[in-house]
């Protein structure tokens, strides 16, 4: 395990639980990891903001105790400091009971006019771990929070926030800032979650890497530091075969669009040669539209079987405007039984929509799957649980790697690896952009990328190429920008 890995790692609620046992366990006393979150929380306070009249609601478990101990701490540098706690004070326990017995004031009842005259709020009443919707009192006091106007401190992260998957649990405050400890939660990355976390720093609370390198996290928030070894480029020795020969599928001259903006895509990722590979009536449409990306006429399935078969040819994609026909279905499987990495996309993946089994005994762990929600479900059905679990899970079931597209797009491998893509901006939601991303992925693996590195390397680039543009993007705009992307990223490389 890198360091890299370790500091992207994203944790669930039970490895964090674990975490802490394991800290405990080799002789950390639980209140010193109290003691030492509640700090970590206090002095982010006292960075960000002046003291001002500040209330801090607390909730019944460790999350509550790491409030006592940052209403404690800003107290004793002079700030106005009132406490409020959901629950009988006499009924905490453990850790939370020792911090709460250091409190030497008052303690009121949680409710919605403790926050009447707050300027900041500092949010301790439920933390990752919650599992059921919040109600009654402690739903009215949130409320209030949220309508009050003052500022939202968040300890690990907002309450109603499931720390796994990211869901709203009843009601949650969006926060201006939140603290957590060790590691992320995956709820801090997936949506809605995210978008309730405001600026999010992760604190360290004396819990040692060797921790975590026992845990053995199998997810993590993407970044570059994750793949960017893997990623190949030219050399003094290099022509265009050995950086790769790619081939896009397109379907006939009404549906060009999404299969050149794929090409595209594939030769800015870095592939030497893309080819698309089209039906004769389409030809004239695409040869008049494209320059570097070549074209190739196919009658039929054996020939763009004979052209896959190319021993040069080192990864295809198909479905992009191809249409969900027999046609499509079977160029996919002739693709698919060639054994080489190939894209699934769009098209390809909804026509296996009533016989999902006859993909999944065609693909290899070479594959890579492209959905968007909808295509998800047509081809997986309503499988349980968060984007994360689901996407893992359809990996699982296809043996190929899955990259579940959306705000938070999650990429899946087979051996249960997983990654959130957390840097795409809204401005992606346009049309095309998916077609983009997966002739990014086609392009890395077509030099010879693993899938799911490049999965994951794909739509971080795909993310920031939308970043580095901005308002009024458009999906044409993105292959231009790969090159800024690729270029941060290989001078991250020492």
């Amino acid at each position: 395990m890198s360091g890299a890995d370790r500091d992207h790692h994203l944790l669930s609620v039970d490895e964090m639980y674990a975490a802490d046992a394991a800290a405990i366990a080799s002789g950390v006393p639980g209140i010193q990891l109290m003691e030492s979150a509640g700090r970590a929380v206090a002095d982010d306070i006292r960075i960000h903001y002046t003291p001002r009249s500040t209330v801090v609601l607390c909730g019944p478990g460790n999350n509550g105790g790491d409030g006592f101990v940052v209403a404690r701490l800003l107290e004793a540098a002079g700030w106005p400091v009132q406490v409020a706690l959901l629950g009988d004070r006499a009924k905490l326990a453990g850790d939370a009971a020792l911090a709460a017995a250091a409190w030497p004031h008052q303690v009121l009842d949680l409710a919605p006019e403790v926050v009447a005259d707050a300027d900041l709020v500092v949010d301790a009443v439920f933390g990752a771990g919650l599992t059921r919707a919040v109600d009654g009192i402690a739903r009215q006091t949130l409320e209030a929070v949220a309508a009050s106007g003052a500022r939202v401190v968040a300890i690990d992260i907002p309450s109603g926030v499931d720390g796994n998957t990211g869901a709203v649990l009843g009601f949650a405050v969006q926060s201006d800032r939140c603290v957590t400890f060790l590691r992320k939660k995956a709820g801090h990355c997936l949506l809605p979650g995210r978008a309730h976390c405001g600026d999010l720093r992760v604190a360290d609370i004396g819990i040692t890497d060797r921790v975590i390198e026992s845990i053995r996290p199998m997810t993590w928030e993407n970044h570059p530091d994750l793949w960017k070894n893997a990623m190949r480029w030219p050399g003094s020795e290099s022509h265009k075969y050995t950086r790769g020969f790619a081939i896009v599928v397109s379907g006939g001259p009404e549906t060009t669009g999404a299969p050149r903006l794929a090409a595209r895509a594939a030769l800015r990722a870095g592939a030497g040669v893309v080819s698309v590979a089209c039906p004769p009536d389409a030809l004239r449409v695409l040869a008049a539209s494209l320059t570097a990306v070549m074209t190739r006429v196919i009658h039929d399935v054996e020939d763009l079987q004979t052209l896959a078969s190319d021993r040069r040819c080192n990864a295809s994609l198909i479905g992009p405007g191809n249409g969900v026909g027999d046609i499509t279905q079977r160029n996919t499987l002739a693709l698919l039984k060639l054994e080489k990495p190939c894209v699934i996309d769009a098209d390809a993946l909804s026509v296996f929509g009533d016989t999902p089994n006859d993909l999944f005994a065609a693909l290899n762990r070479d594959c890579v799957l492209t959905p968007h929600d909808g295509e998800f479900a047509r081809v997986f059905g309503a499988l349980p649980g968060s984007r994360l679990d689901r996407a893992r899970a359809a990996a699982a079931i296809s043996g190929a790697v899955v990259l579940l597209k959306g705000g938070d797009t999650v990429v899946a491998s087979p051996d249960g690896r997983a990654t959130i893509t957390t840097n795409a901006p809204p401005d992606l939601a346009t049309a095309g952009a998916g077609d983009v991303l997966a002739g990014i992925v086609l392009g890395l693996l077509a030099q010879r990328i693993p899938a799911f590195e490049a999965a994951s390397a794909a739509a971080w680039l795909h993310a920031d190429a939308a970043r580095r543009f901005g308002p009024g993007l458009i999906a044409e705009d993105l292959s231009d920008l790969l090159p800024q992307s690729l270029r941060y990223v290989r001078d991250q490389i020492s």
